[in-house]
């Protein structure tokens, strides 16, 4: 585990590497943070990743600018599906194929804001499979047009999140009739961001949660992770290849 400078045409992006243990070459995943950025919570989730066999990269999509200049950004990023997060996200993804530890297949995976953007990238030509943790992509990412030829999706929400309501809905429906796999979960009991621990966080963390009613919760995030794992290896193994 080890933080790495990845280059790009708009200068070098910082990120959180997560190796597994053992010889390679393995699969690849694109980690994409919530609205906090880089945190002790992504490159956890990143270190999960590795355990359980990926190659995990996760990018400091914030590291150019103020967190609230960079939402800004991103807010108007997700408009118009462009945008220096986009590149940034492709960087890493060709960096991390570029590896010679690396198979060459790749999956994205997010939290949140985060989610949204795997969403979002799903829906291209680049990623073999996402994961989807209650995304805040908007109802436009979330129709039968825009999920035609989308890679297969695992998802997971949260039954008593505010603010991807109805998504989790949406896209087991339209995905189902697109023929596409999905695996989509709502989880009861629990809200938005349960599976982000920012509780050694402190200041905006806190705020954050008050406000948006997020609390992480072990149990619902455990399963998730076991879902999101067994989705990832059956879509990005060698097998798959064949399959």
């Amino acid at each position: 585990m080890a933080t790495v400078s990845i280059p790009t045409a708009e200068g070098a992006l910082p990120a959180w590497l997560a190796t597994p243990a053992g010889p390679g070459a393995w699969p690849g995943v694109v980690v994409v943070s919530d609205v906090m950025g880089m945190t002790a919570d992504l490159q956890r989730q990143a270190d999960w990743l590795a355990g359980e066999g990926f190659l995990a990269v996760a990018p400091d999509l914030f590291h150019w600018g103020s967190r609230a200049r960079c939402l800004r950004s991103i807010l108007r990023e997700t408009i118009d599906h462009q945008g220096r997060t986009y590149r940034d996200l492709a960087a890493a993804r060709s960096w991390l194929t570029g590896r010679q530890d690396c198979t060459g297949r790749v999956g994205v995976v997010g939290f949140c804001m985060g989610g949204g953007f795997a969403l979002m990238l799903a829906l291209g030509d680049d990623y073999d499979v996402a994961g989807v943790n209650y995304g805040t992509a908007s109802r436009r990412y979330q129709t039968r047009e825009a999920l035609d030829g989308a890679c297969p999706v695992v998802g997971s929400f949260g039954r008593r999140d505010l603010i991807t309501r109805r998504s989790a809905e949406r896209l087991e429906y339209h995905l189902g009739a697109l023929g596409i796999d999905h695996d989509i979960r709502i989880y009861p009991g629990v809200g938005h961001g349960f599976m982000n621990d920012h509780r050694d966080s402190g200041g905006m963390a806190t705020f954050l949660g008050k406000v948006s009613g997020t609390a992480y919760d072990e149990p619902a995030t455990r399963d998730a992770r076991r879902r999101i794992a067994a989705f990832f290896h059956r879509h990005l193994d060698p097998a798959a290849d064949t399959a």
